[in-house]
């Protein structure tokens, strides 16, 4: 998640990406206070239910729009910088986001000040993704040739599904890193591991794809012929999920199948892999992103103001909103009565006996939604008004 200036930002971008971090909010309350145990997966097609399934399928956009998103600000950002300046501010941005997740976002999920286990999620593969466009931007690759690169490695990905690939050693953990990330743990050495949640190549290109678009947004290009490009790319890569859904081929390593009833099949046909990000994935939820930004484009209301709030600073109401979700989860926790036992997952807090009914989780979503509110506000103020350094960051 990247911030430009201020000055720059453009209203249905931040709209966008506010509505998606609501959204993002309500599987993160998911996350920590509805845990019913690994065998009630809300993607597990013999246990799940359809409210269950969908409060996580919703969420399923989230990822691939800030990444896309990402890489449309950086173009943005670079609008008023040089080659080298804007080399610079990703490089240092894309350290920064890798950093983050490292040091905060690790002790957020394991409140382990020896950091025995490391995690590298969503933050990791933003970062990953602005290193690799600074470099190619260096190189003075233009923006279409960027996109270009990052159109192979959505679509050329799942190739990687037919061919054997080395899972031991140095060379099984350098692949592990670059292209997979289905929950890969990798040993550091010692009692040390680094869970491994999202693979840096697939994601990364969806953030080079964004930078080519990026090239909508430059100065003097029409809005009417912004809107029609978005809304053919957006619709051409729906019917690419639905042809390649139906196939059943190349573009998701899991296939779909018949379930118990109707509603359970079309529940396994909309249940793409999400990690590493298939090609059938991307196109399920990119599509509609990409429709949603040429609509609400122009919309100015309630509710687009209220979605831009969060939108204007992605980077705060992310880390804020774990904060206060993980202090939920510890209060909640103690006072079930429970012990404070984590029941071996490096990840969230699951504690064994701890969960709530979904009806709760939702409100529990509402209520860190609506208490983030103005601290982003203020803070979007706060920008708006100084201009320290490192507002460019945070």
């Amino acid at each position: 998640m990247t911030n430009l200036p201020v000055r720059e930002r453009i209203r249905g971008i931040d709209t966008v990406r506010g509505l998606i971090m609501v959204i993002m909010t309500l599987d993160h309350s998911r996350d920590f206070l509805h845990f019913q145990g690994p065998e009630y997966a809300p993607t597990n097609m013999a246990t799940t239910t359809v409210i269950l399934f969908f409060t996580r399928w919703i969420t399923h956009f989230c990822a691939p729009t800030f990444v896309l998103l990402s890489g449309v600000s950086a173009w943005l950002a670079g609008s008023k910088r040089t080659k080298t300046e804007l080399t610079g501010f990703l490089l240092k941005r894309g350290l920064w986001l890798v950093a983050t997740d490292l040091l905060v976002i690790t002790f957020l999920f394991t409140f382990d000040p020896r950091y025995h286990v490391f995690v590298l999620e969503v933050l990791w593969a933003i970062g990953c993704g602005m290193i690799l466009l600074g470099l190619l931007i260096q190189l003075r690759a233009p923006a279409v040739l960027i996109g270009g690169i990052g159109c192979m490695l959505v679509v050329g990905h799942n190739i990687l599904d037919y061919i054997p690939v080395p899972d031991k050693g140095m060379a099984g953990n350098l692949f592990t890193f670059l292209l997979t990330g289905r929950g890969a743990i990798v040993p550091l050495g010692g009692d040390r591991i680094i869970a491994l949640l999202y693979s840096a190549l697939p994601w990364s290109g969806i953030l080079l794809i964004g930078y080519m678009f990026g090239l909508l947004y430059k100065t003097g290009y029409a809005a009417d012929r912004r809107k029609r490009v978005l809304l053919t790319i957006g619709s051409g890569l729906v019917m690419v999920f639905v042809l390649l859904r139906w196939i059943n081929g190349y573009g998701d390593p899991a296939p779909w199948s018949a379930q118990r009833n109707i509603a359970h099949t079309l529940l396994s046909f909309l249940n793409a892999t999400k990690q590493p990000p298939s090609l059938v994935y991307l196109s399920m939820t990119l599509g509609p992103v990409l429709i949603l930004l040429a609509l609400i484009e122009k919309a100015a209301n309630r509710v687009t103001a209220f979605c831009a709030t969060y939108g204007n600073v992605p980077y705060f109401y992310f880390l804020a909103h774990l904060f206060l979700l993980r202090i939920m989860n510890i209060l909640l926790i103690l006072g079930s009565g429970i012990p404070m036992k984590s029941d071996g997952s490096p990840l969230v807090w699951q504690v064994q006996g701890f969960g709530y009914p979904l009806w709760m989780v939702y409100l529990y979503w509402v209520f860190v939604v609506i208490a983030l509110y103005l601290p982003c506000k203020w803070y979007t103020g706060y920008k708006r008004t100084h201009r320290h350094w490192w507002l460019s960051y945070v």
